[in-house]
């Protein structure tokens, strides 16, 4: 199935669609000029057939949706706006021409393009693709994503932690994020705490397309990770940036492949993932438009935060996408906040208050 693949050729038209014009309504196909009035129906005609005759003076041809529109008819009258009487129907109202017809080629032309190179194809696009008989289609291969946790401190899930471990969470949640922009998670060995062993796993990570780490990259003394990488020639594009949770983030390149360095806190990995790294996987996935869409949203309280910063805190937006209100949380390592949000409100580091009733940025989750 070739749904959430990134197509990689233009596809095109293979006819006009629709093939001749046709009705989007139950009725009567007649000609606009003889009405009102009433007119002798002369036949029918339903989805999958056509009428072989052709609409004359004072006739009409009862028509089902979909169905082709007969010769010499230029309009169709919704049956409700009808009355039928002895083989004959009255129509007590004027028609325009083309009402209720969709023209021959009005959606699409034959060998039109209409679906580009790059874009990651959903439902609707599988539909077009049956539409117009592509029965086979080129995809991008699906970027293999390396998947790193490091630190002494975590265990597998399947074990029972100490109270000074955790259990692995953000290598599962990077790869449900991973799959979701269209990679392939491949989760690696966790990376404990000794530059040997870190070096060993890296070393692995960096044979696939793409290589996200999670912890290790902070200002501590066992936060290894970046030394490890610049021992193995790495370029480092930046190593930190003014978001919060987030902060400690390393982005480079190591042996011609991209990575990043994540913070191990669950919170700073999933929102730095969203906002950095995710862009990096549909790109390599052969997707050639990607954005960070921010709408806004009406807050239901009054929030005040430290600037400096920009905050990416979590929150639930409503149904209809117009209201936001903000979760409480104890930190980015609150991962059950995190479940019951289902968006971040994005507070501008220069903001330090926002009342009930304005509008502040959100990001989906």
């Amino acid at each position: 199935m070739a749904a959430g693949r990134v197509l990689a050729e233009d596809v095109a038209a293979d006819r006009d669609s629709p093939a001749l014009s046709r009705s989007v309504r139950d009725g009567y196909a007649v000609r606009a000029i003889d009405l009102p009035g009433e007119l002798e129906i002369v036949g029918e005609v339903r989805a999958g057939e056509r009428f072989e005759g052709e609409v004359g003076p004072g006739q009409a041809v009862e028509i089902m949706t979909g169905a082709p529109v007969p010769a010499g008819a230029d309009a169709v009258v919704m049956i409700e706006h009808t009355h039928r009487n002895n083989g004959r129907v009255v129509i007590g109202r004027a028609a325009e021409p083309r009402q209720n017809i969709n023209p021959r080629g009005c959606e699409a032309a034959a060998h039109q393009t209409i679906l580009h190179r790059g874009k990651r194809l959903d439902y609707t696009d599988v539909a077009m693709l049956a539409t117009f008989g592509h029965e086979r289609i080129g995809v991008y291969q699906r970027p293999r994503v390396a998947l790193i946790a490091t630190g002494d401190e975590i265990v597998e899930v399947n074990e029972s932690p100490e109270e000074f471990q955790i259990r692995n969470s953000n290598i599962y949640s990077l790869a449900a994020q991973v799959d979701r922009a269209g990679g392939v998670g491949v989760m690696l060995a966790v990376a404990r705490d000794n530059p040997q062993h870190t070096r060993q796993i890296i070393l692995e990570g960096l044979q696939a397309d793409l290589l996200l780490l999670s912890g290790g990259v902070s200002a501590g003394k066992y936060d290894i990770v970046e030394q490890v990488l610049a021992e193995l020639g790495a370029e480092f594009y930046f190593d930190r940036v003014l978001i919060q949770p987030g902060q400690p983030l390393v982005f480079g390149r190591a042996r011609e492949k991209f990575f990043f360095g994540l913070p191990g806190n669950p919170a700073s990995t999933m929102v730095t993932f969203e906002i950095f790294a995710r862009s990096a996987v549909e790109l390599l996935g052969g997707q050639e438009e990607v954005s960070l869409q921010m709408p806004f949203a009406r807050l239901t309280t009054d929030f005040r935060h430290k600037t400096g910063l920009t905050r990416f805190l979590p929150a639930q937006l409503s149904a209809d996408g117009t209201e936001v209100t903000p979760v409480p949380w104890h930190g980015s390592g609150d991962v059950p906040a995190m479940t019951r949000a289902n968006a971040y409100l994005v507070a501008d580091a220069d903001c330090a208050e926002y009342l009930s009733g304005e509008y502040i940025r959100v990001l989906l989750k």
